[in-house]
């Protein structure tokens, strides 16, 4: 019943969009009509500008970091695990905005720094530089989370078999919702920063 619990309440968390909600007030504009169509922190900053995008980025991030407490408050290092993996689902495909939602990189940020600040640490700055390097986001994002699988079993000794698993499967959904992304980056015509 625990789990259950902390499924519904890590998914509700995710429901939140900043995205969303922070371009209504300000702006009185739907974020997913602009840009990407994605209700994320990236898209946020495109369509409303510095400033907005940059609280998104932060509540995106803050509703992660309050998932994994209150999953880890209930249910100790699988509570974590649990309510890390249903914040990014909520964000990424949130009920209440007929699930589509973000590509979950701020929210999974959050998330990884509560369960592994060092994997945390090397993904976000690998990601950063791919970002300063190229210009494009979305290649320091896709980068940041394919390496988190090998940042935790190379980084985190002794060697965490639940960690690895769990870096394998948000890694994993955090590449699939930039299949788009992926698709413009092989052909050459990925917006750049």
């Amino acid at each position: 019943m625990k789990y259950l619990l902390i499924a519904i309440i890590a998914y509700l968390l995710g429901d939140i969009s900043f995205a969303y909600i922070l371009g209504k007030i300000f702006t009185k504009k739907d974020v997913r009509d602009y840009g990407s169509g994605n209700a994320g922190a990236t898209n946020a900053l495109r369509a409303f500008g510095k400033k907005i995008g940059a609280m998104v980025f932060a509540g995106d991030v803050l509703k992660g970091v309050l998932a994994v407490i209150i999953g880890r408050a209930i249910a100790g290092v699988n509570g974590s695990y649990l309510a890390g993996a249903c914040v990014i689902i909520g964000h990424n495909w949130p009920v209440f905005l007929k699930f589509k939602g973000g590509k979950g990189v701020a929210t999974t940020i959050g998330v990884m720094a509560v369960i592994s600040p060092l994997v945390t640490t090397v993904c976000f700055v690998l990601g950063i530089l791919a970002i300063a390097l190229t210009r494009t986001v979305s290649l320091g994002s896709i980068l940041g989370m394919a390496l988190a699988p090998a940042a935790a079993g190379i980084f985190v000794k002794p060697f965490d078999m639940p960690l690895f698993v769990f870096c394998l499967f948000i890694g994993s959904m955090s590449i699939y919702r930039h299949k788009d992304n992926i698709k413009r980056l092989l052909r050459g015509k990925e917006n750049k920063f």
